[in-house]
């Protein structure tokens, strides 16, 4: 499957956390925001000011971070993924989530593949469903 990485499932993977994506080893190829490197970072730097983690165990996981990135086609936020962005949709949705929903459906359409929406936040999932996306991740 050539699937929409959002910040949930990288951040899942990489935190060690329960309920990572258990299609994890189906995706052939990723695709994500370059917002998920902004949304990855900012949320290691939380975590680590919130859990006190050693400069050794901050390193290893930003490692984590970039070695994801480094496997997946990241597509830099445009005008077109903006404006496709403030376009109302069909359910209610917040900025950084309507900015993924937007990458993903653009990706699509230039390439006229379907791609599965990976993530592990409800309402993402349920706006990619109502846009006629597969969705994994999220029941």
């Amino acid at each position: 499957m050539i699937a929409y990485l959002d910040s949930s499932v990288l951040l899942r993977l990489v935190l060690g956390q329960a309920g990572a994506l258990a299609e994890w080893r189906e995706v052939e190829a990723g695709v994500a925001s370059a917002l998920v490197e902004v949304e990855a970072l900012r949320t290691l730097d939380r975590v680590r000011l919130r859990d006190g983690w050693s400069d050794r165990e901050v390193a290893r996981r930003r490692q984590a971070v970039f070695s994801l990135l480094d496997t997946i086609e990241l597509v830099e936020l445009t005008r077109p993924v903006l404006a496709r962005a403030a376009q109302p949709l069909p359910t209610e949705l917040g900025t950084l989530d309507a900015i993924h929903l937007a990458t993903a459906l653009l990706w699509q359409e230039a390439r006229d593949r379907p791609l599965t929406m990976a993530t592990h936040d409800e309402a993402l999932a349920l706006a990619a469903r109502a846009h006629g996306m597969a969705v994994a991740g999220v029941g």
